[in-house]
Formats: C-alpha cells, sequence, structure tokens
C-alpha cells in the first residue's frame, strides 16, 4: 500500500507541475483555498509566472526522482 501511495504522491508531483509550467497563474489560483496563509501564497504565486513555473519544475524532477526510487513491487517466482 505504500507503494501505490508513494506512486500516487509522484504522479501528482509531475502532472501538477506540467500544469505549473503551461499555464502557471491559472494553476497558482487553482490552489488558492484553504487557510488565508496558504491563499495568500498562491495569490502571490499567481503574481509571478516565472516563480511558479521554477517551482513547478522542481515539482516534476522531485517526482521523477522520487518514482524512480520507489522499489519495484515483488513478482512472482517462476517455476
Amino acid at each position: 500500500m505504500a507503494l501505490h501511495l508513494k506512486h500516487i504522491t509522484a504522479i501528482v508531483l509531475v502532472g501538477d507541475g506540467l500544469l505549473a509550467l503551461i499555464n502557471p497563474e491559472r494553476d497558482a489560483l487553482a490552489w488558492r483555498m484553504g487557510p488565508e496563509p496558504f491563499r495568500s501564497l498562491m495569490s502571490y504565486m499567481a503574481k509571478r509566472p516565472a516563480l511558479t513555473r521554477w517551482v513547478g519544475a522542481t515539482q516534476i524532477a522531485v517526482g521523477i526522482w522520487w518514482a524512480l526510487r520507489e522499489e519495484p513491487a515483488a513478482s512472482p517466482r517462476k517455476a
């Protein structure tokens, strides 16, 4: 189960990072919810597309790194 959660987390990081690269303002505003400090941060990011793209590229790199260091599920042995 833990392996699946790591895989899902990597997928979310890569996907959100890609969206931040493509349309940084929209991606930042899509996350503008929750506590006020977080909403303020997302508004700040929406006004700074270059920074949002940099964060997106970092998310992609971390997601790929995380996916590559996962241990593969044990495969059944052939007799």
